[in-house]
């Protein structure tokens, strides 16, 4: 997967785990190049197939992880309430898959008790400190995350305050975040 493509430069999206809570938080700034071509997008969305909550969050490529999206909602459907299975199966699919193999973005995914991070080299990765991050941004935000996971903090704090440092250091990565929250 090439990190060439202008998708990379224009997301960040936190997750964080904490007090039976995972809250996704994700920036709105779309980039083209060094162009803010959009600042109030939805990269984090709620997935509901057969009344399974299911909270994504994407970066790279809109179009893309649109279709990712899809298809991880369509495994949701063939296994519900099995977030690892559908994960992996998407993971599977999206590395074995001549036209998915193409597909540059990557997931971060929770059901409220899992917390998951799909890409197109197989990957389904689980945080080891309950806080992930991807994108352009998501360095900053994860080193800021999981600074303040041992502090009074609930997990909606952490992912607006890890994002605010994130939006302030990364020149691809602005304020305007949607937050989306789910519990088991």
């Amino acid at each position: 997967m090439s990190n060439e493509f202008p998708g990379w430069h224009g997301t960040t999206i936190v997750g964080v785990r904490k007090g039976g809570k995972v809250v996704i938080a994700g920036d709105g700034q779309v980039s083209l190049g060094n162009t803010v071509i959009k600042g109030s997008a939805r990269k984090v969305r709620r997935l509901s197939p057969g009344g399974y909550d299911v909270v994504a969050g994407f970066a790279g490529s809109t179009a893309d992880a649109f279709s990712l999206l899809e298809r991880l909602e369509s495994k949701l459907e063939a296994t519900p309430g099995q977030l690892q299975r559908a994960c992996v199966e998407l993971a599977k699919d999206w590395r074995t898959d001549k036209y998915l193999q193409k597909l540059e973005a990557m997931l971060l995914v929770t059901d409220g008790d899992q917390l998951y991070v799909i890409t197109g080299a197989g990957d389904v990765l689980e945080p080891e400190h309950d806080c992930t991050a991807i994108g352009s941004g998501g360095n900053y935000a994860l080193a800021a995350a999981r600074a303040m996971m041992d502090s009074d903090r609930s997990a909606e704090q952490i992912a607006r305050d890890s994002m605010a440092i994130a939006a302030d250091i990364c020149v691809f990565t602005n304020g305007n975040l949607t937050v989306e929250s789910i519990s088991k």
